[in-house]
């Protein structure tokens, strides 16, 4: 099924040029061969050039992208990333769409600097405008093409049942979670071995900034997607969230490890110790998220976050790791149980519609451990 994008998918997307701009053939020689994961997924580089642009041009097909670049994460602050796609079924050249250029998500000690992702379904051309803060343009700037392709075939991709409440206080039932064997993911590109934190008393509820309009059957592609751009392009260690959430409900589990354990994710800059990420699966900025994607992240957070007896609707504290977040580093915060991102960071995430479902979603998770 061909993704379509909604108008506005990001937060600073622009309207599309009236103008249908030439494609430039692919040239080998600023696309070295692409990083490959099983069942046909690739991610390939384009470098940008020193001007900050890539015209337009043809390139191998992919599905998600995003610019990385050498250096701080911040050496982008006050600049401005452009990209459009070229649709691979109709041939026609997208909207431009502003990507965010400041780290959200992410390890508190980050690689090199990277937008968001943007999911523009299947595509076979790319254009790329940046313009530089004050700092100028960063060194290294390339553009990541991501294709998920088929997925590693497992031998046995069953989903972890629903399993009833135990007699613990504060016990929510685990809910229905697909595997990673499940959706795909190929385990030899991600780092061996795994990172736990302290017990999880927060659950921080994201969006991932993807069209909203996609088939619930595709959230596997979306998902090893973002994990590739996530490994093979930020160099993290695995996909940043814990858990992700579609459209309808479906639950699907994020960083390996043990849905059951208490995993050190990637996902909320300076509060990823004792915490657990908890990502929907499009943009919910104005586009209102189903009752379903609602009730799968309150079905998720109650769990989790009662196998530590920690009451959904309560708060806890926690110590922010990196200034780069809304408070100083070893400051500490009181927050939500279930917070949003912008709880600790300055970003939309997960977008306004979402955040002002946040109560109910809390209320929600609080019945289902009682």
């Amino acid at each position: 099924m061909r993704i379509s994008i909604p108008a506005a998918v990001l937060a600073g997307c622009t309207t599309a040029l009236l103008f249908q701009p030439p494609v430039v053939a692919a040239d080998s020689s600023v696309a070295p061969a692409p990083r490959t994961s099983a069942g046909g997924g690739s991610v390939t580089s384009v470098a940008v050039t020193a001007g900050g642009a890539v015209a337009p041009r043809a390139t191998r097909s992919f599905e998600l992208l995003g610019v990385v670049w050498d250096g701080s994460p911040k050496a982008l602050a006050g600049g401005s990333v452009r990209v459009r796609t070229r649709d691979a079924v109709t041939g026609r050249w997208g909207a431009w769409h502003t990507l965010e250029t400041e780290a959200a998500d992410g390890p508190d000690s980050l690689p090199h600097g990277s937008t968001a992702p943007l999911w523009a379904g299947r595509s076979n051309g790319v254009a790329v405008d940046v313009h530089p803060g004050p700092a100028g343009l960063p060194r290294g700037l390339r553009v990541e093409l991501v294709d998920p392709g088929q997925g590693a075939a497992a031998a046995d991709a069953k989903p972890l049942p629903e399993h009833a409440a135990g007699p613990e206080a504060l016990a929510a039932p685990r809910p229905g979670i697909v595997t990673r064997a499940g959706w795909g993911a190929d385990e030899s590109i991600r780092e061996a071995g795994f990172v736990y934190t302290g017990a999880v008393r927060v659950t921080f509820v994201h969006h991932t900034a993807t069209a909203t309009d996609y088939a619930c059957s595709d959230a596997p592609r979306i998902i090893r997607s973002i994990y590739q751009y996530h490994v093979q392009s930020n160099g993290w260690r695995d996909i940043g969230y814990n858990f992700l959430v579609d459209r309808c409900g479906t639950i699907y589990e994020g960083r390996a490890g043990g849905v059951d354990q208490p995993v050190l994710g990637a996902h909320t800059l300076g509060f990823n110790t004792n915490s657990s990420g908890i990502a929907a699966i499009g943009t919910y900025s104005s586009d209102a998220p189903p009752q379903e994607l609602q009730d799968g992240i309150a079905k998720i957070a109650a769990w989790k976050l009662g196998l530590t007896g920690r009451q959904a609707d309560g708060t806890a504290q926690l110590t922010s790791g990196s200034d780069g977040s809304l408070y100083p580093k070893g400051t500490v915060v009181d927050f939500d149980a279930i917070s949003g991102h912008r709880d600790g960071f300055a970003t939309e995430c997960p977008g306004d519609a979402l955040y002002r479902r946040l109560p109910a979603i809390r209320d929600t998770a609080a019945r289902l451990q009682r």
